[in-house]
């Protein structure tokens, strides 16, 4: 077969992508599709009318005639507001009222994937547990992508799918250990971060009996992880798993066309960054929580007298959308906060150009909330972290990981209640960022840089998933990178 196919035959392949509605997800399942067409495909992105707004100008000018957007509008369901379409515009309590809505697309995607057709494969996210039974009645081969890394899908797969006799239903399984690993670890939920991720999930359905469902119609599990950081955990979900799993490299965020993002940001980033050309070089401190992690007003408050004491400059973004109690932007803030750090901190209000700051010759770490996403872009830039587990999602098992990986050093927290000292957050803070001891975190985080900005590695890693589409179809037609 290989002989008698032409390589611009075999390139030509229709892929449907169809992430879950969160900004870090839509990202991730966006700079796929980017490099999947970089290779000649042709790609459908899949979601709904404000989830898409502005994804097609994050697309390279010339790529533009091989990737489609296509728009779902999205059922109303009792209890989700009106306006709301993604994870970023909700409280965590209201996350499953998002996930009904999501499921009653079922019908219109069906119909979009038969009238829009004839589509090679869709790249769907772990939510949508009904859809391998629409794409097989149309002849469409499915992978999950998933936009977690290695050791954190290791962690769940056998809780999700009952290897070894292991079960969700006793949730006390997630704040251990993994034993399967094979090696001491630490990786594992504390008592809070399991009770706030159940507040996102669906009680009728939860996620790991979504992922449990879709591992038994997959043709492949694409990861988003690199063996150069993970190897031994893809190992382990080679082992675990019985369906093959595809590393699809860590996506650094230059595979989007994000250039001159900071031109939104206007007059602020502008004296922002006359700010930061003042500054001693790798003396500053970047902290962000992402854009849904909420944290409730004492946490905050315990937080800035802690960012206070640390004497340590930094540049804190604040959110500026409404909380669960209603505060937001300097509302956030102690009385007189802005006016105590004024020099030292600078405090920057709703979105902010992160990876222009984080750039930046004076940002010498950053104080993160462990989504994996601002993780890949810190350590593309050699930044050591502080390690503030937001407690949704996998971000508790993040914070261990990059721990013990030795690349950040998490600030010390109540396992019932997620509370945490001022103190400590200042000592934190101190050790990675000025203190002796830290020198060592500092390092390692440098030496990441190689392999967190690497387009090259990033390449190869898209040959395998190439690989593995192309492979499905066609046979054995192009080499495994």
């Amino acid at each position: 077969m290989e002989g008698n196919m032409s390589k611009d035959h075999m390139r030509k392949l229709r892929i449907a992508m169809f992430p879950w509605l969160a900004y870090g997800h839509i990202m991730p399942f966006l700079q796929v599709s980017v490099m999947l067409a970089e290779n000649g495909h042709h790609v459908s992105f899949i979601s709904t009318r404000s989830n898409l707004r502005g994804l097609p100008n994050l697309i390279p000018q010339h790529l533009s005639s091989l990737i489609s957007f296509v728009e779902l509008p999205l059922p109303r369901v009792d209890g989700l507001p009106n306006s709301a379409e993604s994870t970023s515009e909700l409280p965590m309590h209201l996350v499953p009222y998002l996930k009904k809505a999501y499921d009653l697309l079922r019908p219109s995607l069906a119909e979009l994937l038969r009238d829009s057709g004839p589509f090679d494969w869709i790249i769907q996210d772990f939510v949508s547990y009904w859809l391998p039974e629409i794409a097989s009645s149309l002849g469409i081969d499915v992978a999950l992508f998933m936009i977690f890394n290695a050791t954190v899908m290791a962690f769940f797969a056998p809780l999700s799918i009952g290897i070894g006799g292991r079960s969700l239903s006793n949730l006390e399984e997630l704040t251990k250990a993994p034993e399967w690993f094979g090696y001491p670890t630490k990786v594992r939920f504390t008592v809070h971060e399991v009770s706030s991720h159940l507040m996102c999930m669906d009680s009728e359905l939860s996620d790991f009996d979504r992922f449990a469902l879709l591992l038994r119609s997959m043709k492949f599990l694409a990861i988003r992880c690199c063996r150069e950081f993970e190897g031994e955990a893809v190992g382990i979900l080679d082992r675990l798993i019985t369906i093959p799993t595809v590393p699809v490299g860590l996506l650094p965020p230059v595979i989007l066309n994000r250039g001159g993002a900071h031109k939104n940001a206007g007059e602020p980033w502008a004296k922002l960054r006359s700010w930061l050309d003042n500054q001693k070089e790798k003396s500053v401190l970047y902290v962000a929580m992402g854009t849904e992690v909420t944290i409730e007003q004492a946490m905050i408050h315990e937080f800035a007298s802690g960012l206070e004491e640390s004497r340590v400059p930094f540049i804190w973004v604040v959110k500026d959308r409404p909380l669960m109690e209603g505060n937001c932007g300097s509302r956030l803030l102690p009385p007189g906060y802005e006016a105590r750090v004024e020099g030292r901190g600078f405090v920057w209000y709703g979105w902010a150009p992160q990876l222009d700051i984080l750039a930046h010759s004076s940002v010498g770490g950053f104080l993160t909330h462990c989504g994996w996403s601002s993780t890949v872009e810190a350590l593309g830039q050699g930044l050591a972290l502080v390690l503030f587990s937001g407690a949704n999602s996998d971000q508790g098992l993040m914070a261990r990981l990059l721990h013990e990986k030795g690349v950040g050093i998490e600030i010390p927290r109540d396992e019932m209640d997620g509370s945490f000292t001022r103190e400590a957050a200042a000592e934190t803070i101190r050790r990675v960022m000025m203190d002796e001891e830290g020198e060592r975190i500092r390092a390692n985080a440098w030496s990441m840089r190689e392999v967190f900005s690497s387009m090259d590695l990033q390449k190869r890693y898209m040959a395998e998933l190439i690989h593995a589409l192309e492979y499905k179809k066609y046979g054995s037609i192009s080499a495994r990178a």
